[in-house]
């Protein structure tokens, strides 16, 4: 190809060319261009890397491999699609979509776990092979980028392997779908089930006329878009040279007496410059759509997506620029894309791989694959959530502990098999190899733990939660101590100062508004000073115990009392009930109720040595001084009994599951108070881009809610919730607050209605008083009246107990009412 066009512009002195077919041919030829000022003009050459050469005299009537890869992203983000293994040509042709489409799928957060380069002259056992190696991944997804021809070589031996089965999923580039119509029978079968993108093109009269002469002229062969594309760019190419002229067609001689290459012995054509400026302004509609060079190339807007059935392709949507997938080339976007939109929304229905009719998932476990590696840590305490022995007699690992069962009721709701082995997080001599963030960073870098690795698909159980996955809140534990001090003096503290005070100023208020009422016309309350002033508080005091010996006359006055009376029994029956609770329960409350107030004091603090406890508190502000570890509920009890007097510390930082077994053996002693202090929490840690995390994601979620969730919580921690209360299904509604006094506020309303009642019987008693006196001498009268009123009653006492028969029970008793 390069001595063909050497000789052409050497001997004819070619203006232009008109191809080259491949990529590869393309590069050499672009040199040529280049120094000679000869237009090239590629209707086949699609490669990116071409771009790269930036010759102005490389012109490209055809679309760049590149710009389909934003219609590829978009279908794998419609199905949700995690990994994706490229599998293309060994070659220009095949590299050039790489790194675009390496940043498209970075876009959305998809990895390429793998590629596959198959060369263009491999036999088919090396195809074979090959494809054997993608068998034994998870990964399902795979993006075909090749020449046609190889790949109906690479599908005639996937379907005879099994990699066109159910669950697998195919995306062709344009460089395979434009070129199907060239494909036997038998390779256009193997196909089936497979998508791909393809080039579009508009429907027209003159199209349907130029394939009715194509077919007249050449029956037996048929007109892909290459066809087309070439007939626009001769077209393109002859507007630009009438265009151009033909006045100046000669070649510049080069300077022969220099030592030079037989490239720069051409010289350059004169018609060149004037010829590519014409050529870049063409522009008319062609056959293949829109004839019109921008960047030196043509622009595509619009993709097809087909989909292969039987010996044909099936269009089911367009890619396009504005609105990305459409069922239909005119379809109008939303207003307002629907969050519940489905993939059906956007493509028409699709037969896939196997005849399946449900989208594939894009990943499984290999039943010839690798098993999933399970990174277990190794504890010395809290071993009720993962306990790591070894078996004396075999020498086998036992793993046992609520996470394990619950991490395998995971698996077992997931809706494929997974095989998995657990793999203690431990050294040779059987000491755990390092805390949770080493065993993390183990799963990142995929080291090997004792000869078995973690790379490939793995995970590690983390100390999985009792509250499943999810943000979790990091609780500090402090002792606690019972606030309410007992003595001789108890009976006072149910009331507060106020309510007492007040209680006993209403004793004297309303003994006192009883007397003045009742004094002028019952006897009960009249008689010397001395007399009625004992009276009033006998009156007063009585009302305690709802058993004054003096009768009440006035209306007024009984309301009165019939009030107070009320309040009486509200206030005894309240006060008894505190008395009570305050002298049979202990008020316990937590020494420590913030962890600002731990930091303020500099107090030492408790953290589970393998934890990543340690670096939240250094972040927090603790001093790394002050910081304890302990491994186990025995050694964090015995610190904390301690305190920081004797070497010990004044609150533990545990994370929730841990703290539940520590408050089921000390839940009398101690207190957990939280903190909002949110960590990532609990759970099963998978690689970067692991396909298992939205399955694992969703059993968790349907093991949490089901009543196996339950049945693991009674059997690992039946003993100790029978003993203790759950903090997190029976928390304290208001741990820093001991029980409170009971205050005035309480009683406020009532008291002021009685006070009200006073008032009202003191106004009508002074203003009745005052009609009858005039307002004249009123403490004389008010005196008089008193004396005379006792004497008559002394008299007239003893005057009815003289004449009155000792055994006439009846009149003795009416008399003291007549006389009254």
């Amino acid at each position: 190809m390069e001595e063909l066009t050497l000789e052409l512009i050497k001997n004819k002195q070619v203006k232009a060319i008109l191809g080259p077919w491949t990529s590869m041919q393309a590069h050499f030829l672009i040199e040529i261009g280049q120094k000679t000022q000869v237009p090239v003009v590629s209707y086949s050459a699609t490669s990116q890397f071409l771009t790269s050469l930036r010759s102005p005299y490389f012109l490209r009537a055809t679309y760049e491999d590149s710009s389909q890869v934003n219609a590829i992203k978009s279908i794998i983000k419609l199905f949700g699609w995690r990994e994706v293994v490229p599998v293309y040509i060994d070659n220009t042709f095949g590299e050039g979509i790489m790194p675009r489409l390496t940043d498209a799928l970075q876009e959305i957060n998809v990895r390429i776990p793998y590629r596959s380069v198959i060369a263009l002259n491999a036999t088919d056992d090396e195809i074979s092979i090959e494809l054997l190696n993608m068998m034994t991944m998870p990964t399902r997804v795979f993006i075909v980028h090749m020449y046609s021809s190889l790949a109906s070589r690479v599908f005639v031996k996937a379907k005879e392997i099994g990699l066109m089965r159910p669950g697998y999923v195919w995306i062709l580039t344009n460089g395979v779908t434009d070129d199907l119509s060239l494909l036997s029978e038998v390779s256009i079968e193997a196909m089936e089930g497979v998508l791909g993108v393809k080039t579009y093109i508009q429907k027209s009269k003159e199209l349907d006329k130029f394939r009715s002469r194509w077919r007249k002229r050449f029956p037996r062969k048929e007109l892909t878009v290459y066809g087309l594309w070439a007939y626009d760019a001769t077209t393109a190419l002859a507007i630009a040279i009438e265009e151009a002229g033909t006045n100046n067609l000669t070649f510049s001689n080069a300077d022969l007496g220099r030592n030079i290459s037989e490239l720069e012995a051409l010289g350059s054509s004169q018609l060149g410059p004037k010829l590519l400026q014409t050529l870049s302004q063409v522009q008319f509609k062609g056959l293949a759509g829109d004839f019109r060079f921008i960047n030196g190339q043509l622009q595509p807007s619009v993709f097809e997506i087909v989909n292969v059935l039987g010996t044909r392709e099936r269009s089911i949507g367009f890619w396009t620029e504005e609105n990305g997938l459409v069922k239909k080339i005119d379809q109008q976007p939303r207003s307002s894309e629907s969050a519940l939109s489905t993939w059906k929304d956007h493509l028409k229905p699709i037969i896939w791989p196997g005849d399946a009719d449900s989208v594939p998932k894009g990943w499984e476990i290999p039943i010839n694959g690798k098993k999933l590696r399970i990174g277990v840590p190794k504890r010395t305490g809290y071993t009720d959530l993962v306990k790591v022995t070894r078996d004396p007699i075999t020498n086998s690992t036992v793993i046992t502990g609520f996470c394990i069962d619950f991490f395998e009721a995971v698996i077992r709701e997931l809706p494929y098999d997974v095989s998995y082995e657990f793999i203690p997080f431990e050294k040779r001599n059987g000491k755990a190899a390092g805390n949770y963030n080493d065993l993390v960073h183990q799963v990142f870098l995929g080291w090997v733990l004792n000869g078995m690795g973690l790379n490939g698909v793995g995970c590690a159980i983390n100390g999985m939660g009792l509250n499943g996955v999810g943000c979790t809140i990091l609780t500090s534990l402090v002792p606690m101590d019972d606030l309410v001090k007992r003595g001789q003096f108890s009976f006072f503290k149910p009331l507060s100062l106020k309510l007492w005070l007040t209680s006993l100023g209403f004793f004297f208020i309303i003994g006192f508004t009883v007397w003045v009422v009742e004094h002028r016309v019952n006897p009960d309350f009249q008689g010397p000073k001395r007399y009625q002033a004992s009276t009033i508080f006998w009156f007063a005091f009585s009302t305690m115990g709802f058993a004054p010996r003096e009768r009440v006359f006035r209306f007024g006055a009984r309301c009165l009392v019939i009030s107070w009376y009320f309040i009486v029994l509200v206030l005894t029956q309240s006060y008894t009930a505190s008395l009570a609770s305050l002298l049979t329960t202990q008020q316990l409350n937590p020494t420590i109720t913030s962890m600002s107030s731990l930091l303020e004091r500099g107090e030492r603090v408790g953290y589970q040595r393998t934890s990543f406890i340690f670096g939240k508190l250094i972040e927090t502000g603790f001093s790394p001084s002050n910081l304890v570890p302990f491994d186990t509920s025995e050694e964090c009890d015995e610190l904390l009994r301690n305190g920081t007097k004797k070497g010990g510390i004044s609150g533990a930082f545990l994370e929730i599951p841990y703290l539940r077994l520590f408050l089921g053996q000390y839940c009398n002693t101690y207190k957990m108070v939280e903190e909002p202090f949110n960590v990532d929490g609990f759970g099963f840690v998978f690689p970067i881009g692991s396909p298992l995390v939205a399955d694992v994601s969703r059993a968790i979620l349907k093991v949490a809610e089901s009543p196996e969730a339950t049945r693991l919580q009674r059997a690992w921690f039946k003993k100790k919730e029978e003993s203790c209360p759950d903090p997190d299904t029976s928390p304290d509604p208001n741990p820093y607050v001991t029980s409170r006094q009971l205050g005035l506020d309480s009683f406020r309303f009532l008291f002021k209605v009685v006070f009200v009642i006073c008032i009202m019987n003191l106004g009508y008693f002074i203003f009745c008083f005052l009609l009858k006196t005039g307002g004249k001498d009123l403490w004389g009268e008010l005196k008089k009246t008193d004396d005379e009123s006792y004497i008559n009653r002394v008299e007239k006492c003893s005057c009815s107990s003289k004449q009155q028969p000792p055994d006439d029970t009846n009149s003795q008793a009416a008399k003291p009412d007549e006389n009254r």
